[in-house]
């Protein structure tokens, strides 16, 4: 007796998130383009609140792949995106144009997806993306401090 092959069937939670962040970043094209943008990039358009309007939708993914076994460094790396995609986007005309073009939710789900997919992979990717991240961090509060000393340096020589 021949058993039916069992089809697995993608996740409908995954296939929400997967229309969440095509409506948030690509929802639409730039005619005789290849740019494509989403809510996120219009709303963004509002100063202020628009691009935290949008991370808040964007921090929705983040929240359902950790239900989804995402492990805390993938969750980073997306929050990381996130995080980029909203100080980005806070710069006038600048930011709109970079939430054209970076697609943190997109970005995301590619994450997401890759963890689902092969789990362990992801996880060695998202670790040295984590080391990235921390010595470009510590990288940037050198140049920070650097910076104060040098502006403070040059103020005490000016006033005495």
């Amino acid at each position: 007796m021949n058993r039916p092959v069992e089809v697995s069937r993608p996740d409908p939670r995954v296939a929400r998130l997967r229309s969440l962040a095509r409506l948030l970043d690509s929802a639409w094209g730039v005619p005789g383009t290849r740019y494509r943008f989403g809510i996120d990039a219009i709303v963004g358009l509002v100063p202020g609140i628009g691009d935290i309007i949008g991370a808040v939708f964007s921090v929705l993914i983040v929240f359902q792949a950790a239900r989804l076994g995402a492990p805390p460094s993938t969750l980073f790396r997306m929050m990381s995106n996130i995080g980029l995609d909203t100080i980005v986007g806070e710069i006038p005309l600048l930011g709109d144009l970079f939430d054209v073009g970076w697609q943190a939710n997109n970005r995301n789900m590619a994450l997401l997806d890759r963890h689902l997919q092969q789990p362990s992979a992801a996880h060695q990717s998202s670790r040295r993306a984590l080391l990235l991240i921390g010595a470009g961090l510590v990288l940037l509060l050198a140049i920070v401090i650097t910076l104060g000393i040098w502006i403070a340096s040059e103020t005490v020589i000016r006033v005495s």
